[in-house]
């Protein structure tokens, strides 16, 4: 339904995320045929690329299940997501990555924010291997904000970028129970909705057309 809506919407490049659930990169058989399920729908509903990613148990691409996912997808264009930034040795992983026929990484550097991890993107884009694919193969992600996103431009030599982009809205609801929480203590607040704040989208978007 969401993914309909936005196509209703806008008219960029809608790419859909394939993730079953939070938490790990190892999935069983049954979130594999979740996954499945998704693609399918997903390209049925419009999509125009997708994202996932997948790990084996010691920290390495699986690379059996990334070439069943790769072929449901097909044609559409592909993204390992941030599941790279969990692997053992991120140089291995963007060879395997590159072979496999995935289109981007987006990746924050195997570091808690894209500004941490910077000199591994550039180290990894520097990669002979990543010369011969587009210069929008790493686009960086995690942490990206209006006050660094030059300096991760700069620095990564990356085309595209990836942030959230959000901010906190108060709802709307006049009637507040304060005894009943819809999640974990740790969530969000339950009367805070966080939404894309279009003034930041297009702050960010003047800095990396100034810069790229």
């Amino acid at each position: 339904g969401l993914l309909q809506v936005v196509k209703q919407c806008v008219r960029v490049p809608v790419f859909v995320m394939i993730r079953p659930r939070g938490g790990d990169f190892l999935y069983s058989d049954r979130e594999v045929e979740v996954m499945k399920a998704d693609i399918r729908l997903a390209k049925l509903h419009g999509a125009d690329g997708l994202v996932f990613g997948a790990l084996t148990e010691d920290g390495r691409i699986d690379t059996e299940l990334c070439t069943a996912l790769l072929a449901v997808c097909r044609p559409l264009p592909v993204t390992f997501h941030r599941a790279f930034d969990m692997v053992h040795d991120p140089l291995v992983a963007l060879e395997t990555l590159i072979s496999l026929g995935f289109e981007r990484v987006l990746t924050s550097g195997c570091d808690s924010s894209a500004l941490e991890g910077l000199s591994l993107i550039k180290r990894l884009t520097e990669q002979p291997s990543a010369l011969c694919v587009t210069s929008g193969f790493f686009p960086p992600g995690g942490g990206i904000t209006e006050r660094n996103l030059q300096r991760i431009l700069e620095g990564s030599t990356a085309s595209e970028f990836h942030c959230s982009a959000r901010s906190a809205r108060d709802s709307g609801m006049k009637f507040r129970n304060p005894n009943v929480a819809m999640g974990a203590s740790f969530s969000a607040p339950e009367y805070s909705i966080k939404v894309a704040d279009v003034a930041k989208v297009r702050t960010l978007n003047a800095i990396a057309k100034n810069i790229l």
